[in-house]
């Protein structure tokens, strides 16, 4: 079971589990309620497609060629797991891995439309859609330049306002504006991750962001998605229920941003500050994220 759950690449679980806390935490703030069932089961459903994305972006991309032919990855956080690769288990393998992890997030969410109703089908689909359409499909979103994009809405948007609706029953501007900045720190994650992986990628037709924009284009667009997650918190702060400190700790962050930014410049050429630049920022979604729900937690406890 040990080598199963390695494959799903569990170091980047919390881009999973941290945007399901927001936004029940959202949900609690406006509601005054919280259901532990529903949270657990919403969190089983988002860490499966979390997972199985993991296992079959794998699948996809050792059937590319791109992992067999990736000699800079920075392990483990980019280049894939490789247990196709090094034999651990076969791309079969992997794949049923992966089909599995999904369904067991589809029978979770079936019990969530059970006790929710039907508008959780919505969020169901679209998050088993975007796992299997970025890696897997006629149109691979990852290999086209939309990674990003899909990331940001699938551990960003559809987990905070999936897990606020659970919650609170409602939808609302501050809420959807209450992610933004959650899925633009997950995208940067995807965006950094990218740049040790620009030659096998490109070689094999995979036509990532960084491989677009290149070293300079990517480190310009890796501050400007800091940036953008800056200036929502301080909408939050202006018009949200959350309180007007909001905006410290996100303005706080892009000074490692910034660094981490420099570090893309030079690519592959600079090891340890390419590492220390995807731990950064790993480090900025996880503590940006944990700021947001303490933000929550405070005004559902004390007020603004």
């Amino acid at each position: 079971m040990k080598r199963y759950f390695h494959a799903t690449r569990p170091k980047f679980f919390p881009a999973s589990l941290l945007p399901v806390l927001a936004g029940s935490a959202w949900g609690f703030m406006v509601s005054g309620q919280f259901d532990a069932a529903i949270f657990g089961i919403a969190l089983l459903a988002t860490l499966c497609v979390h997972a199985g994305a993991n296992v079959l972006n794998d699948v996809g991309d050792d059937a590319g060629g791109t992992d067999r032919q990736n000699e800079d990855r920075i392990y483990p956080y980019t280049g894939g797991s490789r247990f196709i690769q090094a034999g651990i288990l076969s791309a079969s393998g992997m794949a049923r891995l992966g089909i599995t992890l999904l369904s067991i997030a589809t029978v979770a969410g079936f019990w969530l439309f059970l006790v929710k109703g039907p508008m959780v089908l919505w969020f169901g689909i679209a998050g088993v859609l975007l796992a299997t359409l970025y890696s897997l499909g006629p149109v691979r979103l990852s290999a086209v330049g939309l990674g990003e994009i899909s990331v940001g809405v699938a551990f960003g948007i559809l987990p905070v306002v999936g897990s606020a609706w659970l919650q609170s029953g409602t939808i609302d501007v501050g809420l959807v504006m209450f992610a933004l900045p959650i899925s633009a720190w997950v995208a940067a994650i995807l965006l950094i991750n990218e740049v040790p992986d620009i030659v096998p990628d490109e070689a094999t037709g995979k036509r990532t962001l960084a491989v677009r924009l290149g070293n300079k284009g990517t480190a310009v667009l890796y501050a400007l998605i800091h940036a953008f997650a800056a200036a929502i918190a301080v909408w939050l702060a202006l018009a949200s229920p959350l309180p007007v400190v909001t905006p410290v700790v996100p303005f706080l962050l892009l000074l490692l941003a910034f660094k981490a930014s420099q570090a893309i410049r030079l690519g592959i050429n600079d090891r340890p500050a390419m590492t220390k630049a995807i731990e950064s920022t790993l480090a900025i979604h996880t503590i940006g994220s944990i700021w947001l729900v303490g933000c929550a937690l405070f005004v559902a406890f004390w007020g603004s």
